[in-house]
């Protein structure tokens, strides 16, 4: 079984205030995206989009950290759904794929192998964890409560067979695909659920970026 992993980078560090893309930052030793890699090294085959004006500070960034981890780039597009659609393209045939946001460095290897060991036809397997706060829809003026037993938050990374998400990605954008798995339902594909982990955040904010600086110590 061939897995591959699907790394989406595109970020430009907007919502971090930064001029560096966030995803090139430094955590620890060295930048985020490194971080994010080394975490499916043991898959079969990592491809990684960026924008394209990226390629040449990506790797000047490898070279001077030493990041020699076998990695295919490819050129992202206009928004989250395009860039996953070029590295489908890209990757053109392999029987499992994982799809990661390159801004969640603490995915943990064990969740990893979980996915893809659950994975199967017609189902894609996504993390997610419950919900802590109170949830409450607002409506206008007007608000109400929701049972938050049943909120979840979702992770990534989302894994899937192959050939299935690729299929439903011949489709054109809509503003109703928030992440993969939505992507996936509109073809009339189902979705399983999997406990991921809470310190499997996305690094956004400045206060994301500074709780990565502590996690990254433990």
């Amino acid at each position: 079984m061939r897995k591959y992993a699907l790394i989406v980078a595109g970020g430009v560090g907007k919502r971090l205030n930064s001029h560096t893309p966030k995803q090139f930052l430094i955590l620890g030793d060295k930048p985020i995206l490194m971080h994010t890699l080394n975490k499916f090294s043991h898959l079969d085959r990592i491809y990684l989009v960026l924008p394209k004006k990226y390629f040449n500070d990506w790797k000047e960034l490898c070279e001077k950290y030493n990041f020699d981890l076998e990695h295919v780039l490819v050129e992202g597009g206009d928004n989250r759904f395009c860039s996953v659609k070029n590295g489908l393209n890209a990757i053109n045939s392999a029987d499992i794929v994982l799809i990661h946001d390159g801004a969640r460095p603490f995915v943990k290897k064990e969740l990893i192998t979980t996915l893809t060991n659950k994975v199967s036809s017609g189902f894609g397997i996504i993390p997610v964890i419950h919900a802590t706060d109170s949830i409450r829809i607002i409506e206008g003026d007007s608000s109400r409560v929701v049972n938050r037993d049943t909120i979840y938050h979702v992770q990534t990374p989302q894994c899937f067979i192959f050939n299935e998400i690729f299929n439903s990605y011949n489709i054109d954008y809509n503003s109703s695909f928030t992440d993969d798995a939505s992507v996936f339902e509109s073809k009339n594909r189902k979705i399983k659920n999997v406990i991921g982990n809470y310190n499997n955040i996305k690094i956004t904010t400045p206060l994301d970026l500074e709780l990565a600086q502590v996690l990254i110590k433990k």
